[in-house]
């Protein structure tokens, strides 16, 4: 498969992951307010910060490794081997979830039991739960290295909305379970996963198409561990890949939930602050979550494919170096450009955001102020996400392992600020501590991209230079929005609200009017890929 024939995979890869996450995050935020309504902030509290926490801790250190080491060079990769080292991605999860459970449940503070009934029993089931989503991570990675596309955010869909419609359902008729509700959810939805996956892979076998692609097995019962004579039960080289990832991973965690680690083993918020501040960062992150996430996990496939590990610009192939490095520079436009929009008009509609959506439970206080910083610190996620796709890529063996001791450095330090700065600004210190290690991270793949080419013609950097004529209009959007905020929303009726929305409507117009006329590279590159894209679907 060539780099453009790769890229257009990868590109309608994204777009589907794009869908997935919209869907995702607006069942979620639509489930969110409702569950407001019904339950009290601490059981959401409780939920969201510390049974969330355990389960993605147990699901991200058992199988992020093994996803970033298989899915590099899939394309000479012995499957059957790939397949027998994402097996034991299950005993490895059973061990993290009974090590953690043991952890949550005697040695940090337990909740009230007569607030918050079940929690052991929540406990256990959310760990049951992380273990039953491994059991599908074969298929995943099978579905991710040969573009399913269609697959993941199908699966996901289905097992997103059957878990958000039996929460309301149980949440209307059995209020009084409490933890159990979302315990019950949780298993459902890996459940449908798993169940999704292995239907579609007992069908896609049985189906000409596996003799097409050309697929590595023949029949489900392959997909199983097994051992070829003749052959190593694991390739060398790819576990010592994943190891390398591994201790990577562990830190990187810690970096990316470092906020509720905090809150869960220091006890700086209460459990009814704690689910005040998650509500607060899932709308902070919807855009993120919708946008920047798919790109960077579908676009680090993408580099992956296209350059060889460990070597410069020089030492790949040209043609191959030449479409990373225009992708790498248009994405980068991409994000920095929702970056700066969600960055300057976050701030001017925050206050409106959290009283439409909570009432003054959530916009009084320090709601409005929590969710301004937030929409600061996406502007550092979305370049974040894209530089460390590429630099994660293109690393080799050796480099990841020194970049591990960097990580550990990050962590202690985020840890650290994390602490220090929520005693002294409550919740915002958490964003404060985000903001100053995003910028650390995004400096070190900086430095690593500007070394990848150096000596070569291509400088895909630039993409982070916005035109000046952008950056005005942008300026003067903020300027304007600020003052329609202090003038026609906070305190004021319908009208003036709406009125406000239409000052804002129209600078978001005219900032993505200045957009398309100054950005013309990354309109032609964002035309390309869905010409790419129609075209596909007539041939298909």
């Amino acid at each position: 498969m060539s780099s453009r024939d790769v890229l257009e995979s990868v590109t309608a890869l994204a777009s589907y992951n794009v869908l997935l996450q919209v869907l995702f995050r607006a069942l979620t935020f639509v489930l969110n307010a409702f569950t407001l309504r019904f339950l009290s902030r601490e059981v959401i509290g409780v939920v969201n910060v510390r049974l969330t926490l355990l389960y993605s801790t147990v699901v991200f250190l058992s199988r992020e490794a093994f996803r970033r080491a298989c899915l590099s060079g899939s394309a000479q990769q012995n499957w059957r081997q790939v397949v027998n080292l994402l097996w034991l991605t299950v005993p490895l999860g059973v061990l993290w979830s009974v090590l953690l459970g043991a952890v949550w449940l005697w040695l940090l503070e337990s909740p009230d039991p007569d607030a918050i009934p079940h929690y052991p029993a929540a406990v256990a089931l959310f760990a049951l739960a992380a273990v039953q989503e491994l059991l599908a991570e074969p298929l995943w990675v099978l579905a991710q290295a040969h573009m399913f596309v269609r697959l993941k955010v199908v699966a996901e869909s289905l097992s997103i909305v059957a878990k958000c419609g039996l929460t309301v359902a149980l949440v209307v008729c059995v209020p009084r379970w409490g933890l159990y509700i979302f315990s019950a959810a949780q298993l459902v939805y890996t459940g449908g996963l798993l169940l999704c996956y292995t239907l579609y892979f007992a069908r896609f076998l049985r189906s000409r198409d596996a003799d097409r692609k050309p697929f590595p097995f023949r029949r489900l019962g392959e997909l199983l561990p097994a051992r070829v004579d003749g052959e190593p039960v694991l390739n060398g080289r790819l576990a010592r890949l994943t190891w390398s990832f591994f201790k990577q991973s562990f830190l990187k965690q810690i970096l990316t939930e470092g906020e509720r680690y905090v809150m869960t083993f220091l006890n700086v918020l209460d459990f009814g602050d704690q689910g005040v501040y998650d509500i607060v960062n899932n709308l902070g992150s919807l855009v993120a979550r919708f946008l920047f996430l798919p790109i960077e996990e579908s676009f680090y496939i993408f580099f992956a494919k296209v350059l060889e590990r460990g070597k410069t610009a020089r030492q790949q192939r040209q043609e191959d170096v030449a479409v990373a490095a225009d992708v790498l520079e248009c994405l980068l436009k991409l994000v920095l450009l929702i970056g700066l929009i969600i960055t300057v008009f976050g701030h001017a509609y925050s206050h409106l955001a959290l009283d439409i959506y909570g009432g003054s439970l959530l916009s009084s206080g320090t709601g409005p102020t929590l969710l301004r910083c937030y929409c600061g610190y996406v502007l550092l996620l979305a370049v974040n996400g894209v530089t460390e796709c590429f630099t994660f890529a293109a690393m080799s063996k050796e480099e990841v392992d020194r970049y591990n001791l960097v990580m550990l450095a990050l962590s202690v330090s985020f840890l650290c600020l994390s602490y220090f700065l929520t005693c002294w600004q409550g919740s915002v210190g958490f964003i404060l501590a985000n903001c100053l290690n995003m910028c650390l991270r995004i400096g070190h793949s900086l430095r690593y991209t500007r070394r990848y080419f150096a000596g070569s013609p291509w400088a895909p950097l630039r993409g982070l230079r916005p035109s000046p004529a952008l950056l005005l209009a942008l300026a003067l959007c903020a300027a304007v929005t600020s003052a329609s905020e202090g003038a026609l929303c906070c305190g004021r009726g319908g009208l003036y609200r709406l009125g406000h929305v239409a000052v804002g409507a129209a600078c978001l117009l005219a900032v993505l009017l200045v957009a398309g006329a100054t950005e013309t590279r990354l309109l032609g590159f964002l035309r390309e890929q869905l010409l790419h894209r129609r075209r596909g679907k007539k041939e298909a």
